[in-house]
Formats: structure tokens, sequence, C-alpha cells
């Protein structure tokens, strides 16, 4: 079993909030969000999500995959009163997409894949290749502060949260067409 300082809890408890609330405001806004300059980006969890409820030795856990999966199950632990502890997020700008895998104990971002990117040719610069490829890593640590700053605006706020819990309970409320 694994012990956890009282630090080590308290970042994974924030982080499963922060990824519950991540999915409850990725359906609510159609997945719209905005980085710190106000370019718009999407942001949708699919085809993995792992819900997680209890302590110690009564943790249950439930994961939804698939390529079609439509999360109800998970969902359905939210309603039990699990949170998400692992999803898998994809976010869209201009018609490029970029996949990750998140876990909520320490926000490491997992098994990136920013969008392809031609192979340089013989002729061509090998450094530009591997410049645009950091370019495109650095887009997707852009979204993924930019929805981190919000949640926390939102989080730390006397006034704003508990509105947000509101609708987080109408959302999850509702049943899955």
């Amino acid at each position: 079993m694994t012990e956890y300082t009282l630090t080590d809890r308290e970042s994974a408890l924030l982080g499963q909030d922060f990824l519950t609330w991540l999915w409850y405001a990725g359906e609510a806004r159609g997945g719209l969000f905005k980085t710190a300059e106000g370019a718009h980006f999407t942001c949708y969890m699919e085809q993995r999500v792992a819900v997680q409820g209890g302590e110690g030795d009564s943790k249950e856990t439930a994961v939804v995959s698939g390529a079609h999966a439509r999360l109800s199950e998970a969902k359905a632990g939210l309603r039990r009163g699990k949170k998400v502890n692992k999803a898998m997020l994809r976010f869209d700008q201009d018609g490029e997409s970029w996949t990750l895998q998140l876990k909520s104990e320490d926000f490491a971002l997992n098994s990136v894949k920013p969008p392809k990117t031609e192979k340089a040719g013989e002729d061509e610069d090998a450094d530009g290749a591997f410049l645009e490829k950091m370019y495109l890593y650095e887009k997707c640590v852009e979204f993924f502060d930019a929805i981190y700053k919000e949640f926390l605006a939102l989080r730390l706020s006397a006034t704003k949260w508990p509105e947000e819990l509101e609708a987080f309970r109408v959302w999850l409320s509702k049943e899955d067409e």
C-alpha cells in the first residue's frame, strides 16, 4: 500500500477536483476555452476516464475506455461520490489536435501526442523539425496552463465556486442522452 504525505494527498484531491470540474466544464461549454492571450481552443475528455472513490482498503476505481465510449458508467460513478483521477484529454485548435493522459495525483502530462509534422527532407534543416515539435509541445502545455489557471480562479473564489458547484450538480443530475 502506498503511503502519501499530507501534501501528496492534498495534491491528489485538488487534481481530482480539477479533472472532475474539467469534465463538467468541457461538456457545459462545448469544450471551448481560451489561452491567456485570448486564443480559443477546445478540450474534451475522450476514450478513457478513471473515477475513484473511498479511501484505504475501501478504495474503488472504475475505468471506462473505448474508441466510442459514452462515459456514462464513469458519470454514474461521479453520482456515487467518486471523482476523476485519470483521463485522456484532447485539445483542438485550428484543425490540429493534441492528446494526452493526465493523472490527478501528480498532474503529469503523459503520452502527449502533438499534431503530426512533416519530416525534414535531406536538404532541409533537421533543427527546424525539432523546433517545430517543441513548439507544438509548448502549445499543449499552454492549453493545460490556461485551463488550470481558470479552475484555480474559480476554486479559490468564495462567491464563484459555490455557483460552479450548483451548475455541476445540475449537469451531473442529467441523464446521458
